[in-house]
């Protein structure tokens, strides 16, 4: 066997073991699509990486200013408006999953069980915490840390990736039962209305909202902090008809 051959057969090993890994189906990776698998399992996409149809603005009719799509992410640009977004549909028992990038000295966040019936989504929605733990204040408590339930459950770990890579999150609500991962960790577990949960509100600024987490459905809200965020890959099931598995995608920095 000569040394081209040798060479030859190099590359094609190592062309087929990454093929092995990484898979070829180009579908699996393309961002803001679903695969067969995932349409099989029950899942829907919130954005689908062209439009905001799904949508709008915290007790608006339209989309507010400053929320864009942009390289096919949700995007806020960080003006000044500080209103939040929401789907146009409720949910109760669901699995979300997404991606969140975050500017330097970020701040976000996700809610969800949202209702219109106070001045913000904070006031009924609990919330998964997004940030820039190293370079922002709420980092050095553990409990407003990113992926925390904001100001109640520390995660167990830091799992986020540095600032400029993208985050995935994956969300579990059934019934008053919520679980919290982030990059394939899972983070926190809390039972809404449980006698732990009601000690922790009580103890906390929520204590003043008493709609905090007593709603069983509503919207899901990405947070405006004033903040340049990115969003992307946002897919839900609902819980009424999907098993809780893994989300099969992830997308790519």
């Amino acid at each position: 066997m000569n040394r081209l051959t040798v060479i030859c057969l190099l590359m094609c090993f190592s062309t087929a073991s990454y093929a092995d890994h990484h898979g070829t189906d180009h579908q699996a990776t393309a961002n803001n699509t679903l695969t067969e698998q995932e349409q099989a399992d029950g899942w829907e996409l919130l954005f689908d990486g062209e439009s905001l149809d799904q949508w709008r603005g915290y007790k608006m009719d339209d989309v507010p200013e400053g929320w864009v799509v942009q390289d096919q992410t949700i995007t806020r640009l960080g003006q000044d408006g500080w209103i939040d977004l929401i789907t146009r549909e409720q949910f109760d028992d669901f699995e979300l999953s997404l991606e969140w990038k975050i500017s330097e000295g970020g701040n976000s966040g996700i809610f969800f069980n949202v209702t219109e019936d106070h001045d913000h989504p904070w006031d009924s929605g609990p919330e998964m915490q997004i940030l820039d733990n190293p370079h922002h204040g709420d980092g050095h408590d553990p409990r407003t840390s990113a992926g925390a339930n904001y100001a109640l459950h520390a995660p167990a770990s830091d799992a986020t990736k540095p600032v400029g890579e993208f985050n995935l999150v994956r969300i579990i609500v059934k019934g008053n039962h919520v679980e919290h991962y982030l990059n394939g960790v899972k983070l926190l577990e809390y039972e809404l209305g449980s006698d732990e949960w009601k000690a922790l509100v009580a103890d906390s600024k929520f204590n003043e909202m008493p709609a905090y987490g007593r709603s069983p459905t509503g919207h899901i809200a990405l947070q405006d902090h004033g903040d340049l965020v990115t969003y992307r890959n946002i897919k839900i099931r609902r819980l009424d008809t999907a098993q809780t598995q893994p989300a099969a995608t992830q997308g790519d920095d």
